[in-house]
């Protein structure tokens, strides 16, 4: 008797993380970028249009509270790398109209910031976008942000492995968790048919269909219900970057989708089995959870010349680029190897950093992305109208429905 054959693999999933010019400082001076057109609704527009080209399940915008800096947790004085950018939710919406199938995921920093306000921005994101809309939260310990708000303060840490920066950094952390229940119990609180919209009998609204979310924490006492009506999703997909066990906890508590900075396979199979301990220790062990590892990529067809253009770039930046995720020099075809290798790890997808947007992104959408389809690696087309069906997650049932 033949033996049965397994199931193939499930496709891969691809997302694709703008920042800038590039992920690499000096990716502006590139030929291939487009640094006067960085704060234009055009040059967004471009490039998330090149990303739906490519299939991709979504694109990430970066965002922070204060300018970008060569430093962990302080501003630098450089001239030589870009600094600024254009809010990451607006940014979202203001593409949304161009796309049709992608995923559009904004950055937005929990700290500092009102989860009620948050909420109803990214609702509205998931209206414009007809159910494509994201999230990805993240924290800030740097004190001169804080001082953007004057709210209060967060003492400088030196050392970041000592006990006193990590209570900082779990605090920021617990309060980000927080940040996420709220925003998702505000999305909940109007039930799906809570409009009525009934102009013959005057009514538009069922007022027992709105619930107050009433939570109270240690940073937010948050009455509801919100302003605006259940998003097309239920509950769009919510997303963090994890380094490390602190953040996987916020990752296994409260996200869909956590990204993680593995530089080979041993390191990423233990990453994504720590997660799911603390998935199943939060209880959620029996919910989708999606783990993406990111990598930064310069693609090119020959590999001596991904490597050159490397270096290069570092030239110009005047030092070695370093970064906390795997950095990839070479063609498609190797990159497609890597990335079928991960996935046997326990990964389910990986969220790609261009090194230079002007060039490697059409190298992904272009390159990789065929050489992927030929292994039967990736869709051929989308296959959902949503991001959560991109991700095969179903839509939640609202907590507050009778």
């Amino acid at each position: 008797m033949s033996p049965t054959p397994s199931a193939p693999p499930a496709p891969l999933h691809l997302a694709v993380a703008l920042d800038g010019t590039g992920w690499h400082p000096a990716s502006w001076r590139d030929p291939a970028a487009r640094p006067r057109d960085l704060f234009t609704a055009g040059h967004w527009a471009d490039l998330v249009v090149e990303a739906e080209r490519g299939l991709l399940d979504f694109v990430t915008f970066e965002d922070g509270l204060g300018p970008q800096s060569s430093h962990f947790l302080d501003p630098d004085d450089r001239t030589d790398q870009v600094r600024g950018r254009l809010d990451a939710v607006l940014v979202a919406a203001r593409v949304a109209p161009l796309t049709s199938r992608i995923g559009l995921v904004p950055t937005v920093v929990a700290t500092h910031t009102e989860p009620f306000h948050l909420s109803k921005a990214i609702a509205t994101l998931d209206y414009v976008s007809r159910g494509r809309a994201g999230l990805r939260v993240q924290i800030t310990a740097r004190p001169n942000e804080a001082a953007h708000f004057g709210r209060r303060t967060i003492d400088r840490i030196d050392a970041y492995d000592s006990p006193a920066a990590q209570g900082v950094v779990t605090d920021l952390f617990d309060e980000a968790a927080d940040y996420v229940e709220v925003v998702r119990r505000l999305w909940d609180s109007w039930e799906d048919d809570a409009e009525i919209r009934d102009a013959r009998t005057g009514r538009f609204i069922d007022r027992d269909k709105l619930h107050y979310i009433d939570f109270q924490g240690r940073r937010f006492s948050v009455k509801g219900p919100s302003i605006t009506p259940r998003p097309p999703q239920g509950q769009p997909p919510v997303t963090a970057l994890a380094h490390q066990t602190v953040p996987y906890r916020l990752v296994a508590r409260q996200a869909d989708i956590g990204y993680v900075t593995p530089h080979d396979a041993e390191q990423a199979r233990a990453v994504v089995a720590e997660i799911r301990a603390e998935q199943s220790a939060a209880g959620r062990s029996g919910q989708p959870l999606h783990v993406f590892a990111d990598l930064v990529v310069l693609l090119d067809d020959d590999a001596r010349t991904a490597r050159t253009r490397l270096d290069r770039l570092d030239a110009l930046a005047g030092e070695p680029y370093t970064s906390d995720a795997r950095v990839f020099a070479g063609t498609p075809a190797q990159l497609a190897d890597l990335l079928i290798e991960l996935r046997r790890t326990g990964l389910t997808g990986f969220r790609l950093r261009p090194a230079v947007l002007g060039h490697d992104l059409p190298a992904i959408t272009r390159r990789l992305v065929p050489e992927l389809q030929r292994r039967g690696a990736f869709r051929r087309a989308y296959e959902a109208d949503t991001l959560r069906g991109l991700l095969g997650l179903a839509r939640p049932a609202n907590r507050y429905a009778a």
